[in-house]
């Protein structure tokens, strides 16, 4: 067979099997990512080996993940933003910087301890980061179906996970700079520097951006072209955010789509787009974590890290989010709704353990412990929430305002 032509056969092959696993997960009331997950696991060198990792795959995936994080910056509301106050931003904060702290622990008590700054102190930190991501889209979907989405607790906790988002986005950028894997210099005092010029830039030029936008998507109302710059704009923020601010091009993507949310056209633009992430890109992102998901490191060790970094990442979102909650106000059992709805994880922890992998702060193997918060906490958190709820007997609990 023609080499210079395999990718068009492993093209075949990988779209294919994320789509027949993702359909059968979602049947199964399971995440379609999940499914995505578990299709490259198989067809990948860990099960079957009838895909193997290249280069044009994972610029494919590369791709694919810079525009899920447009997306997600194209989905935030931040007229909710606002209404969920100081309160949420509070409970987000400490949902990030529990987990973070309890994980970079367990790392190191598994692997060895290291001194701040060190390479073994890098890699369990961005373990913790890791720890830090919630998935909104999970617990939305848990909320809406428990008719919960619009009440206080309901707001607070998806207000809480976007900003938790937005949190996790800026760790990352701060871990990896502080190591020195994405144009970072390793001084804390010069990241911190970059990441200030950046935002500034972005919201200084994104203004303008968006101005001009608006007037394009005034002019050329529901047309082709206005997704196109959109795209245009998010990959040229993406690369000036990595090459000249050592910013990953995934915080670039999720700050262009902050800009632009606020369109009129935005649900036409995210559409448009989400045709091309959702039939190619975004089902090779995912797969290929399960491509380049190893077992063969795997040992007693690392199978005892694996279910400790569950277990432990979803005490740390309870103790962090619920916690605080507690601490604002809110009553016991409603700090218990917030800490679960906070568990779940999924596309920014994939994300973010992509970016590891890609700068050398992660290894393969520790992919099967991150495949595994993914799959507990979806699975769980629903049934946790649906349990907590049912305690109200239909009257609700008293709930204070959340901002």
């Amino acid at each position: 067979m023609d080499d210079s032509i395999r990718y068009l056969l492993d093209l075949a092959i990988l779209l294919f099997a994320a789509k027949v696993f993702s359909t059968a997960g979602k049947k199964i009331g399971m995440p379609e990512v999940v499914g995505e997950i578990l299709a490259g696991l198989l067809i990948g060198g860990a099960v079957f080996g009838f895909v193997q990792e290249s280069d044009f795959l994972s610029k494919m995936a590369e791709i694919g993940v810079i525009m899920l994080m447009f997306e997600a910056g194209l989905g935030t509301n931040l007229k909710e933003l606002k209404k969920s106050g100081l309160k949420a931003t509070l409970i987000a904060c400490a949902g990030v910087l529990v987990p973070i702290v309890l994980g970079t622990l367990l790392f190191m008590a598994f692997y060895g301890f290291g001194d701040f700054g060190s390479p073994q102190f890098m890699k369990g930190l961005f373990i913790g980061t890791i720890m830090s991501a919630t998935s909104v889209s999970i617990t939305v979907a848990a909320l809406k179906e428990l008719g919960k989405l619009s009440d206080t607790v309901g707001t607070t906790i998806v207000s809480a996970a976007i900003i938790d988002d937005v949190l996790g986005i800026i760790v990352l950028t701060l871990v990896m700079g502080m190591s020195g894997k994405s144009g970072g210099t390793g001084d804390i005092g010069n990241v911190l520097l970059k990441v200030v010029l950046f935002f500034a830039g972005a919201i200084g030029t994104g203004f303008l951006v968006y101005k001009g936008m608006a007037w394009l998507d005034k002019r050329y109302t529901h047309m082709r072209r206005i997704p196109i710059i959109s795209l245009c704009y998010c990959f040229l923020l993406a690369y000036l955010a990595e090459t000249y601010f050592g910013i990953a091009d995934i915080t670039g993507a999720y700050v262009a789509g902050v800009i632009l949310c606020n369109l009129a056209d935005r649900d036409y633009i995210e559409k448009r787009i989400d045709i091309s992430s959702y039939m190619i890109f975004a089902p090779i992102f995912f797969a290929g974590i399960g491509l380049k998901t190893s077992f063969g490191a795997m040992d007693t060790r690392l199978i005892l890290f694996s279910v400790c970094f569950v277990i432990v990442a979803l005490i740390a979102k309870v103790i962090g989010c619920g916690g605080c909650a507690k601490l604002l106000g809110f009553s016991k059992r409603d700090s218990l709704k917030i800490g679960t709805g906070m568990m779940t994880r999924g596309e920014v922890a994939l994300i973010t353990a992509q970016k590891g992998l890609t700068v050398g702060l992660l290894t393969a193997d520790f992919f099967t412990a991150v495949i595994l918060l993914i799959l507990v906490s979806s699975v769980i958190t629903p049934v946790l929430l649906k349990k907590v709820y049912s305690r109200d007997k239909g009257t609700g609990a008293k709930e204070i305002p959340a901002g």
